[in-house]
């Protein structure tokens, strides 16, 4: 019965409860981009107000994403084990508290552990809510669904962006934090309210009034009750120890899909890092001006939002690995061009427009593929660790450029190197063997998921 409900989900076209679902997972990913950018538009105010080295600056920029590492590799195997709804709301609470008390450190080591420790709440909502809204879609729009959730980062380092300026200008650094915090806290009912548990969690894991949760979510979607909850499926028992299901992503049967999640993760975000952080940067360094370069990378984060779109759209058309293959690709040779084209501005801005699109639909995918290469007693943990693996290689990026930089490596130099990132991940990508990865035949969709994908409604 299980399977017939999984399969019914999946062949059934999306109810506005499961595109609910979806819109709230986004949300929680909007704190990603904000988080990481609020701390570098008020680096400066930051370094003033206490008088701050560069080394000392650095280590609060990173602070951030050591602590999302964490989240995603500590706290993921958690939310296998006790959900991943009650795991998202713990961590909505520790980053509000995170950002609120951010708001009134007294030094900048203080600050920079608030920062490790509102990392560690994003990171582990991450890992959870990619879980959740790829098992609440269909097979037809899961790659979607789970690319419309990575847009929340465009969106929130977009909009952050502009309000951490508006707000520093006129109330200070401290404002920018406290703002991020009252917004986390305000989505935890929202989360709570509107936000459903894991229907894998609850049939794999079967915790207390599984079967009144999971007929409460049928009944919500149009699909026939459960008499009883079916048996485990098999060879998916899990085991309660977080560390048990760590050992399982390198089982036999999951080794090989586990290292090329991994490789994949590492070499995307060490790309989309660097891109997103040096941009500005090395423009200027090419000959640019100031405010050329910064809008260079505001057009980067521009089509970031649109990135994450069209690879949802084509992934219901076509196999997400073959689309996602093809965004690494087809981003690795936009990077080999940019800065030779930047001789002309026009051209050089659509070419930065063009690498948000693609770099932030890589990371995009990589999350929307990663749900279907685990099981349900693991999903999380796969996730949650292939971002941790990622965010690795985020800390990594902005050092090994500096350190390159050091050397006399050009601009150009430096986006090639990136460029062979990109497809050293199209090639592990390309050899993965996720189960639904092809898109199903499904029943025509309601009209706003025909506006969704480019087809009439």
């Amino acid at each position: 019965m299980s399977i017939d409900l999984r399969e019914r989900i999946d062949s059934s076209p999306m109810t506005r409860f499961q595109w609910g679902a979806v819109a709230i997972c986004v949300l929680l990913n909007v704190l990603d981009g904000f988080d990481v950018l609020v701390m570098a538009f008020t680096a400066q105010s930051v370094s003033q107000e206490w008088g701050l080295s560069g080394a000392a600056v650095g280590l609060l920029l990173s602070a951030g994403l050591f602590g999302m590492a964490g989240g995603s590799l500590l706290l993921a195997p958690w939310a296998d084990t006790i959900g991943r709804r009650r795991m998202i709301l713990l961590c909505l609470v520790i980053a509000s508290a995170g950002m609120i008390l951010s708001a009134l450190s007294p030094n900048a080591l203080t600050l920079g552990l608030l920062r490790a420790l509102t990392g560690v709440g994003i990171g582990g909502i991450l890992a959870s809510s990619n879980v959740i809204a790829s098992e609440y879609s269909s097979s037809r729009w899961r790659g979607l669904a789970v690319s419309l959730n990575s847009t929340g980062y465009a969106i929130g380092a977009t909009l952050g962006g502009i309000i951490a300026v508006v707000l520093q200008n006129s109330f200070g650094w401290r404002s920018v934090f406290l703002f991020g915090g009252i917004w986390t806290a305000a989505i935890i009912p929202v989360a709570l309210l509107g936000l459903p548990e894991s229907l894998d969690f609850l049939l794999a894991r079967r915790p207390a009034n599984a079967l009144a949760r999971i007929n409460k979510f049928a009944a919500r979607i149009g699909q026939p009750q459960l008499s009883e909850l079916p048996e485990p499926i098999a060879n998916d028992a899990s085991q309660p120890e977080p560390a048990s299901k760590l050992r399982q992503l390198f089982s036999p049967e999951l080794l090989r899909s586990t290292l090329l999640i991994w490789f994949a993760f590492f070499m995307i975000m060490f790309g989309f890092y660097f891109v997103t952080s040096w941009t500005p940067k090395l423009l200027v360094a090419a000959g640019l001006s100031a405010t050329q370069g910064i809008t260079g990378g505001v057009l980067l984060n521009l089509g970031g939002i649109f990135g994450a779109t069209v690879l949802g759209a084509l992934s219901a058309r076509f196999a997400l690995r073959s689309v996602l293959s093809a965004y690494m690709v087809i981003a690795g040779v936009l990077l080999v061009v940019f800065v030779p084209a930047t001789t002309s501005i026009v051209v050089g801005f659509a070419l930065g427009a063009l690498i948000g699109v693609f770099a932030n639909g890589c990371v995009a995918g990589l999350y929307a593929i990663t749900p279907s290469v685990y099981g349900p007693s693991v999903r999380a943990t796969g996730v949650g660790w292939g971002i941790g693996i990622g965010r690795i290689g985020a800390i990594l990026s902005p050092i090994v450029a500096g350190k390159l930089l050091d050397l006399n490596w050009t601009p150009t130099q430096l986006y090639i190197l990136v460029a062979v990132a990109f497809v050293l991940g199209a090639v592990a990508v390309s050899r993965l063997r996720p189960e639904s990865n092809k898109p199903a035949p499904a029943p025509a969709e309601p009209s706003t998921a025909g506006l969704l994908s480019g087809e009439p409604a």
